[in-house]
């Protein structure tokens, strides 16, 4: 009888390359990885059992159906937003990835959502899962939220073409920023194709030149009839917008996923063009206020300076006045020198002064010859003269 370790004729068989083993580490991330890439992130319903809060506010627990179970974690980001801590044996819904914690390899869900399961619907958990996908990825950061523009100059407006929403929202922006222009970008909002449309009208939205803000929305309706706005190509695209957005979809108590991802959001569409616009006639009364406030500030800016004016110019006089005083003096001074040298002052001592017709001053008396006549000018006047031999 041979051996199983020995050919037919009792020689060993021909030597095989010993298979390459796995070490633990590398099978145990070897496994998470193929988890997480095959299955990614499911919808499980079970019942909660053996839950622990830790102290930094993660979430222990085991999910179980029957003889089947499965450890969970919410880690403090997720557990947060829960709206109440399940009890013992409640059934609910989880949104979680698949994963193996790798320090025990042992398999768990990594859950981002909880939510009982009365009263949950097949819609509300696809809405669920939506929304923790956009989590994930950022796009529900408010961080991320833009400043609406204070005077759009251009507005795209996406929704149905034949609504309602669309003549209220015209109606609004002519009524309060009249010179504003509108862009009307049509796309099915309800039905199974909706989310293909709306997603094309929001591309085409962002290649048209000189659009300032882009509102989409659409009116009132069920539940059902908003879900297109809960779709999460729809989000994305609102949330790729180059401008800033407003979503304003249904009634005031409506929300939808767009409300999240959009720049703002606005009750209905009406309140989205309030939102969107200056009103006229508010900055109309507010260019009246400032003007009034301003012919006011002039006027008694002019009075200041008119003021300051005549205190300057008395200034300015008083101080001329110095200033000429003293050579005043002098002038004086001067004057009286020159009038005390004056000739009419000598011939007010009693003096006279000789001229000839020709005007020529007498100074000699060899200039007066018998019978010359002249001029004898005395202080208060002249007199004619004729001289005699001597």
């Amino acid at each position: 009888m041979s051996s199983p370790l020995l050919g037919e004729s009792g020689e060993s068989p021909p030597s095989r390359s010993t298979p390459k083993a796995f070490s633990v580490a590398e099978l145990v991330t070897t496994l998470r990885t193929t988890i997480e890439s095959t299955v990614g992130q499911v919808w499980v319903r079970g019942e909660v059992t053996s839950l622990k809060i830790h102290g930094s506010g993660h979430w222990y627990f085991t999910l179980r159906e029957g003889d089947s179970c499965i450890s969970c974690v919410m880690w403090k980001t997720y557990s947060g937003r829960a709206k109440s801590k399940p009890a013992e044996g409640t059934e609910v819904y989880v949104l979680g990835t698949p994963t193996v914690w790798e320090a025990r390899g042992e398999l768990r869900l990594r859950v981002v959502v909880l939510l009982p399961s009365a009263g949950i619907g097949i819609q509300q958990l696809g809405r669920e899962r939506v929304r923790a996908a956009l989590e994930r990825d950022g796009l529900l950061d408010p961080a991320r939220k833009r400043p609406l523009p204070d005077f759009p100059a251009s507005v795209a407006i996406v929704t149905s073409q034949d609504g309602a929403a669309l003549h209220d929202m015209v109606n609004v922006a002519r009524r309060r920023w009249p010179s504003v222009r509108l862009v009307v970008v049509g796309a099915q909002v309800q039905g199974d194709d909706a989310p293909r449309a709306l997603v094309e009208a929001l591309g085409l939205v962002n290649r048209l030149p000189g659009i300032d803000l882009c509102v989409i929305g659409r009116g009132g309706g069920g539940r059902d009839d908003l879900g297109a706005f809960d779709d999460e190509q729809v989000c994305r695209a609102v949330a790729a917008l180059r401008v800033p957005s407003i979503s304003a979809v249904g009634h005031e108590t409506d929300v939808t996923l767009t409300d999240f991802v959009a720049d703002r959001r606005a009750p209905t569409p009406s309140a989205a063009m309030e939102m969107a616009l200056p009103d006229r006639a508010d900055w109309l009364r507010n260019v009246d206020t400032l003007g009034t406030r301003l012919a006011r500030g002039l006027r008694r800016r002019t009075e200041l300076l008119a003021a300051q004016l005549d205190r300057n110019g008395d200034r300015m006089i008083g101080s001329m006045g110095r200033r000429l005083e003293v050579p005043g003096r002098h002038l004086e001074r001067i004057a009286a020198q020159l009038d005390a040298l004056s000739p009419l002052r000598v011939l007010g001592r009693g003096y006279s002064l000789a001229r000839l017709e020709s005007g020529t001053v007498v100074r000699r008396r060899d200039q007066l010859p018998s019978g010359t006549r002249f001029t004898l000018r005395v202080s208060d006047g002249e007199l004619g003269a004729t001289s005699e031999g001597s």
